[in-house]
């Protein structure tokens, strides 16, 4: 049975010693909490003010937290179409370059401010938020779209079919969700989840652990066949309470794994449960009834798929003698690291003569092959080339990659159960509203900057 440690109330008592959890039956989706002034069972005088305010429903982690569930209210009504992005941290900064790299540029005339403007994207306004806010809205429908690690997305939307992942590899943030068992003591043996699980565990005596991510540990232990779990709560540091006695073990982000080294703490065999990186989200409503966010995600997919895509590939041009064009290709393309994308680029060099007209009569007799190479087979690669006679070697950075279509695009219309002729006839993918007063009216004299700019 998943347990739950006691949490102090506000007169420093526990409220219970261990509780069974349950995760709480969502239903379609859940809705936010109540404000504190929805007190239930308000009574007179100083009965009303200790009063408990019953939460109506919760997007918290926290299971005691709720206590009834109702129907999701519906949004507030707007016309302009909204992209959550993190506010602080790391994810923020690698967020902010990916939309650089795709050359967009986020407009944020005050740094105080919440809301932004792309000016590439005329009709999509940006809201700076917390990663784990950007979640609840993106359930709430208050926001279209969000950018947010995977990890977060997995243990807030906790199964939600309103939200859809639109781009499951932006390429930054890479880390791991994984257990962490200390390297001494009566775990110095535990090499793998099923010797982990075989220990002498009961309900008077449960494998504490500390996390963060309640929703997805209580899947993971539940489907490892744990009988006797007690899930702990903590904000940080949790590194330190397996060494303090308060935990048994910790379930966290793993980047490289040295805090967990320097903890005396260790990954196990069957212990890493989440492989996590930035992605792209969306509400699967907003995108089925918002006319013109089909056409932003598109063009989001396009721009970070060409700019994902380049990043793996150097251009290379490399001279090459041969009798023609077919010689130099079928030479090149018996390496496979030569091929490049669907096959090189030949065509000829022309140089000055070297007979009485030559300062007229341009001649050739090398051919300029361009390829695309893998990065991590460069080196390789430009060895081969001038064994085959390659020369004058060029070496050049890309920027984009466009394919025909995205895959991802015709991924996302099957998840939704339509296709481009389907969606241009219902008018999603139209023009995205223009935004400019909107978000002058939201953002106040940064909007209309931003207005000012994108004209």
């Amino acid at each position: 049975m998943l347990q739950r440690q006691a949490v102090p109330t506000a007169n420093g008592n526990a409220a219970r010693q261990a509780a069974p959890v349950s995760r709480p039956n969502l239903g379609a989706r859940p809705v936010a909490p109540a404000r504190s002034g929805q007190v239930a069972g308000r009574s007179s005088g100083s009965n009303a003010r200790r009063g408990a305010a019953t939460v109506v429903c919760s997007l918290s982690r926290r299971a005691e937290d709720v206590h009834a569930v109702t129907k999701l209210p519906k949004p507030a009504p707007r016309s302009t179409l909204r992209m959550g992005l993190p506010s602080k941290g790391r994810m923020a900064e690698d967020t902010l370059q990916l939309l650089k790299d795709s050359a967009l540029s986020v407009y944020k005339p005050n740094p105080r401010q919440y809301v932004a403007a792309i000016p590439q994207i005329p009709g999509l306004e940006v809201w700076f938020q917390r990663a784990s806010d950007v979640v609840r809205k993106l359930r709430l429908g208050d926001i279209d779209l969000g950018i947010v690690g995977y990890d977060m997305f997995t243990e807030l939307a906790d199964g939600d079919p309103d939200l859809v992942v639109v781009h499951e590899a932006l390429g930054f943030g890479h880390c791991h969700l994984a257990l962490g068992v200390p390297s001494v003591g009566r775990f110095a043996a535990v090499e793998n989840l099923e010797q982990l699980r075989d220990m002498d565990w009961t309900a008077e005596q449960p494998l504490r652990v500390v996390t963060g991510y309640h929703n997805i540990a209580q899947r993971f232990f539940s489907d490892a066949g744990f009988s006797h779990v007690a899930l702990l709560a903590a904000d940080g540091a949790l590194e330190a309470a397996p060494a303090m006695g308060c935990a048994d073990i910790i379930l966290d982000l793993v980047s490289t794994g040295v805090t967990l080294k320097e903890n005396n703490l260790r990954e196990i065999e069957g212990g890493r449960i989440v492989e996590s990186q930035g992605v792209l989200v969306a509400n699967r409503r907003s995108l089925l009834e918002r006319p013109g966010l089909l056409a932003i995600v598109r063009e989001l997919l396009e721009r970070f798929d060409a700019h994902l895509k380049a990043e793996q590939f150097y251009s290379v041009i490399a001279n090459m003698r041969g009798e023609s064009p077919e010689a130099v290709s079928t030479l090149l393309l018996q390496d496979e690291g030569l091929r490049g994308l669907q096959g090189p680029t030949v065509s000829p060099v022309y140089t000055l003569g070297t007979g009485p007209d030559s300062a007229t009569a341009a001649q050739h007799g090398f051919y300029a092959c361009v390829i695309c190479v893998p990065k991590k087979r460069l080196y390789a690669s430009v060895k081969t080339l001038q064994r085959l006679g390659g020369s004058g070697v060029l070496v050049q950075p890309m920027t984009y990659i466009f394919d025909e279509e995205p895959e991802r695009w015709h991924k996302l219309l099957a998840a939704l159960g339509t296709d481009e002729p389907a969606a241009r006839a219902a008018g999603l993918l139209g023009a995205a509203p223009d935004a400019a007063a909107a978000a002058a009216a939201a953002a106040g004299n940064g909007g209309r900057a931003a207005a000012a700019v994108r004209r």
